[in-house]
């Protein structure tokens, strides 16, 4: 992978854009919530409180990420080896930022890596899935019991940490691992978006968290 010029490495413009995909499923979640108060208590308001403050961080970053992935492109192709098109990936992430942000975010690192943190994440993403394995027996036992209490704390508890923890754990850490060459390189940018993608459909969070724990085990080990 080659390097970038010290005014357009990753940890400046691709760092930015990191942060901004971090906030994506939080604030996608926070919609989600809102439809699901409004079937479940019946209160008009609450539903679209929720959903308009979702609506509006989502457009905000949309743009926020469009401007960044745009900028970004514009300086990278410059550097040789990979040419994006700015107005291509600025559009296309202003119309479907979840999908196009990583997308671009992998690709990038195909070219210039992606700097890591000097800590380890996965235990955080061990965190994620023991917490939605831990949810879902609850969620099964409250269903069972007929007790819908229990089953909100633990469907919210579970997808609270789901939504807002695991994407950023699993691309640290892929980004961490990355960097080992103990011969698995997983690529942050993909893991950062199949991540983000078990925001709707959820069975996938806990079968990419396992699978990510797994490859990591038999290369690097947990250490």
């Amino acid at each position: 992978m080659r390097g970038l010029p010290e005014s357009i490495r990753p940890d400046s413009r691709g760092r930015l854009i990191e942060r901004l995909c971090y906030l994506l499923p939080p604030t996608l979640g926070v919609g989600a919530v809102g439809v699901l108060r409004d079937a479940e208590l019946g209160v008009p308001l609450l539903s679209r409180g929720l959903v308009l403050v979702a609506t509006f961080g989502y457009t905000v970053l949309s743009l926020a990420l469009a401007a960044a992935v745009f900028i970004d492109a514009r300086e990278v192709r410059h550097v040789g080896g990979w040419e994006p098109r700015p107005l291509l990936y600025g559009a296309a992430t202003l119309l479907a930022a979840p999908a196009v942000a990583p997308v671009y975010l992998a690709r990038r690192h195909v070219g210039f890596g992606t700097p890591p943190d000097r800590r380890e994440w996965w235990p955080l993403v061990a965190l994620s899935l023991a917490t939605t394995l831990v949810g879902a027996g609850l969620a099964a036992v409250a269903l069972v019991l007929a007790i819908p209490d229990l089953f909100g704390w633990a469907v919210g508890i579970a997808g609270a940490i789901a939504v807002g923890a695991f994407p950023v754990a699993i691309h640290r850490d892929a980004a961490y691992v990355s960097f080992q060459h103990a011969g698995w390189e997983p690529n942050p940018g993909l893991y950062l978006g199949l991540a983000s993608l078990s925001l709707f459909v959820p069975v996938l969070q806990p079968l990419l968290a396992a699978y990510y724990l797994h490859r990591r085990r038999r290369t690097v080990g947990f250490r």
